[in-house]
């Protein structure tokens, strides 16, 4: 290995005595740097993408979510309630009482949740940084933040006392319905919209936050019975060990959902996009690099008296094929080395200074991530060789007649 190795850097790094196999090198080595430089900054830009996607559905989901496995909901006695909160790994726990309601203002309607929260629910989620006008609820004061969605569909403003917002939930029962009063069929509360929160389109129209004792009384349920449970877990909680815990405590089925199982479609649709991006990429920089192939050949070519020299001083097929193979890699390893610290440095650039903005207020998201470098390094180094390897196969007894 010692003494192909040597040659090739003296091939490398010694001038060729045709001008042109100079250039064509040069401008191998140039792709390799530009493959690994774009391929890294796409990375980059999509992994700041993908932060900044789910940081509006971060903030809103818990560490941890419990459901019921079936129905709708789960029946927590006091003592049980107890133990959950003195768990060793849970900083806080909310209950949360959820169901569809009706929704009526100023002769505007529409579908949304309802979702009851305690006064726990503030722990587990920073509600201030919701909120995009008003204020969150008071406690027994009929107030309920709608999001921005919603507000905007019906038109309906914070803090309007002369009309009230309706809500309204069909009452339990399988009995027949009244077609003379229909609305004997539902449970009517007017409550005045104390807020507005802005989380992302899908939720701003989806859910109305209320007081849990508001919901459960307008859902007819009593105190003990809950839709789902919401938990905020300590840094250095384990979400298998809290899972242990609380199938212990509730001796229902329950379904236990970490933050990424709450978001598994969104999380699919990121990390697929991700790798078709990474695919897509990795295909334009191959095509570059497989120009150090033919680069190879071409020195290969050049290079032929010389070749012949060593053949005959003892140096075997094998060993000159190396010297060619070792003479890739090394252009390969000098590329992507430059095209990585000029990819950091651009996108560290972009982290402090945003020259690059999606609107004049917002600068394009980027992430820097080890694992990106190390997967453009592992991805232009495999293509390296492979186009090293075949190029070194040229390498034959013909050629040495």
């Amino acid at each position: 290995m010692r003494y192909p190795l040597y040659i090739a850097k003296r091939y490398l790094f010694s001038k060729s005595n045709k001008n042109a196999v100079n250039i064509i090198s040069g401008i191998a080595v140039v792709a390799v740097i530009i493959g690994s430089m774009s391929l890294f900054v796409v990375l980059s830009g999509f992994a700041g993408l993908k932060d900044f996607a789910l940081q509006f559905t971060n903030v809103f989901d818990s560490d941890l979510q419990i459901t019921p496995a079936q129905g709708k909901t789960l029946t927590l006695n006091a003592a049980q309630w107890e133990r959950l909160k003195k768990l060793d790994q849970v900083e806080a726990v909310s209950q949360i009482v959820e169901e569809r309601v009706f929704l009526q203002y100023d002769g505007k309607n529409m579908v949304a949740s309802i979702k009851g929260v305690d006064a726990n629910y503030p722990k587990i989620t920073p509600v201030d940084s919701l909120l995009f006008t008003g204020d969150w609820f008071a406690p027994n004061m009929d107030e309920v933040v709608t999001g921005f969605g919603i507000s905007n569909k019906l038109s309906l403003p914070p803090r309007d006392y002369g009309k009230l917002l309706e809500i309204y939930v069909p009452k339990p029962g399988t009995g027949q319905l009244n077609m003379i009063d229909p609305a004997s069929a539902f449970t009517k509360r007017r409550v005045v919209a104390s807020g507005v929160y802005e989380i992302n389109e899908e939720l701003n129209s989806k859910y109305i936050f209320s007081e849990a004792s508001f919901a459960r009384d307008l859902l007819g349920i009593d105190s003990t019975q809950v839709t789902s449970l919401e938990f905020k877990l300590k840094p250095e909680a384990s979400a298998n060990d809290i899972a242990t815990s609380i199938s212990e405590i509730i001796s229902e089925e329950i379904n236990i959902k970490t933050r990424i199982q709450q978001n598994d479609a969104l999380y699919k649709m990121l990390n697929s996009e991700n790798l078709f991006t990474y695919l897509f990429v990795s295909l334009i920089a191959a095509i570059a690099i497989f120009n150090l192939a033919g680069t190879i050949i071409m020195v290969i070519l050049e290079k032929r008296g010389n070749i012949r020299t060593l053949y005959f001083m003892g140096l075997t097929i094998q060993e000159i094929r190396k010297i060619f193979f070792y003479n890739g890699m090394l252009m390969t390893l000098i590329g992507v080395s430059v095209g990585l610290l000029l990819g950091s440095i651009a996108v560290l650039l972009q982290m402090e200074f945003g020259f690059v903005p999606i609107t004049p207020n917002l600068p394009y998201p980027v992430k820097y991530k080890l694992l990106n470098l190390l997967l453009v390094f592992a991805t232009i180094c495999g293509l390296g060789w492979i186009a090293a390897k075949m190029a070194s196969l040229r390498v034959t007894e013909k050629l040495l007649a």
